[in-house]
């Protein structure tokens, strides 16, 4: 309990100096790491190597744990992104004049100190670190064992970086990947003003039933799309692929795919390319019957109630058969994660009456659920994809790790 406490201790105490950091500062710092990040790239990836030869190569999460030359290129490029974006503290967020005089400024302001837990992604070490520096906050991470070589590698870059600029490396803290780590940060009330979990639901489950800190829950991904009587059959076919295959690992993979009865006869169109990755099919009793005859047999397996609600993670989907929208928005309402759900549809009233009904995050039309990412909204990156809705929902990114206060002036004005 004394080394995690005195990590925190300094952490907040890093978060303190970063409130002095001019934001020029903070982009030279973070267009650093990213200079740094391609530098140092064969000293990561021989540390990546080291967890990967844990892990199965058939393992779902193997793909998330592996970085590559093309990936870390990616993490950099994210990185100058984030030092590009326009700082999101000190806004004027709403202004008021009293009729006494007093002006009342909301402004925004860090949290201060933010606990990440993550899972084999280490990736996520990066990402969290330039979007809590570039907002003002110290992150203290806490990977797991599966990832222990990368983030040990990840963390010393960044640190090493900061102390090269004169700035408090414990701005950046990675907690020992063991159970007691989480209990400890999870029971870290003041000292750790937020935690967010990154993962899978269980992780996320045992997050939030546990912390006696502030929790937003992201990650897991339950994600639907609904093909309906209106559907673009090639629209579909294309979305409903790319939702699937494009990175299975990933929250925004799709899960299960809903089809309007009178559409069936199209239903081998929309999933002939999935065969070619070998996706595995679990349908209903209608859906199986229409791919007996056109997807190969050894991928279609028929459902069980098991197969809905499941977040697959895996070139695996279910699929279910429904008689009308109404009913395809009730099953995601039981299912869902309120994560990503997608409708394919030309009937703009039909459009209209999902995204309405549909209680998810992010509610698409005629679009890959895939999209679900702070980069492709044109936030630089995210650190996790929020599924409640108390402060922030969806994609995490610079203004949502933020909080705000009132300033309050005037010219002597007492209260009567």
């Amino acid at each position: 309990m004394e080394n995690c406490t005195a990590l925190f201790e300094q952490a907040q105490t890093a978060a303190k100096q970063l409130a002095q950091l001019e934001s020029s500062a903070i982009q030279r710092v973070l267009n650093a790491v990213a200079d740094r990040i391609l530098e140092q790239s064969a000293s990561l990836l021989e540390a990546n190597a080291q967890d990967l030869t844990r892990m199965a190569p058939d393992d779902p999460r193997y793909d998330r744990l592996k970085l590559t030359e093309e990936r870390l290129a990616g993490i950099a490029h994210d990185m100058r992104n984030v030092a590009s974006l326009p700082s999101p503290l000190g806004l004027t967020l709403d202004q008021t004049t009293r009729p006494n005089g007093m002006t009342i400024t909301k402004v925004s302001v860090p949290f201060g100190v933010i606990g990440i837990i993550y899972e084999a992604r280490p990736n996520v070490g990066f990402d969290c670190f330039a979007l809590c520096f570039k907002s003002g906050n110290a992150v203290i991470l806490k990977g797991g064992t599966d990832a222990l070589c990368s983030n040990q590698a990840i963390v010393a870059l960044i640190r090493d970086t900061l102390s090269a600029h004169n700035i408090d490396p414990n701005t950046v803290q990675l907690l020992p990947a063991d159970h007691a780590a989480t209990t400890e940060m999870l029971g870290a009330v003041g000292y750790i003003d937020l935690v967010i979990p990154r993962g899978s639901q269980r992780l996320i489950r045992y997050v939030r039933d546990n912390a006696r800190v502030p929790v937003i829950e992201t990650g897991a991904g339950i994600c639907h799309t609904y093909f309906d009587r209106a559907g673009d059959k090639v629209k579909g076919a294309l979305i409903v692929n790319n939702a699937k295959t494009r990175r299975v690992s990933v929250c925004n993979a799709l899960d299960c795919l809903l089809i309007h009865r009178e559409r069936l006869s199209d239903l081998p169109i929309i999933c002939n390319m999935l065969a070619d990755s070998n996706v595995i099919l679990y349908a209903d009793r209608e859906a199986w019957e229409a791919l007996q005859s056109h997807y190969p047999r050894p991928l279609l397996r028929e459902a069980t109630p098991d197969s809905y609600g499941t977040e697959f993670l895996d070139y695996k989907m279910a699929i279910r058969t429904v008689g009308s929208l109404e009913e395809a928005i009730e099953h995601i309402a039981r299912y869902s994660s309120k994560h990503s759900e997608a409708i394919v549809s030309e009937d703009s009233a039909a459009c209209e009456l999902f995204t309405r009904c549909v209680d998810a995050a992010c509610v698409y039309c005629n679009v890959s659920t895939a999209f679900t990412d702070g980069a492709q909204f044109g936030l630089g990156a995210e650190i996790g994809i929020s599924t409640q809705k108390l402060h922030a929902r969806g994609p995490m990114a610079l203004r949502e790790l933020t909080s705000y206060k009132y300033v309050i002036c005037g010219d002597g004005q007492i209260r009567g």
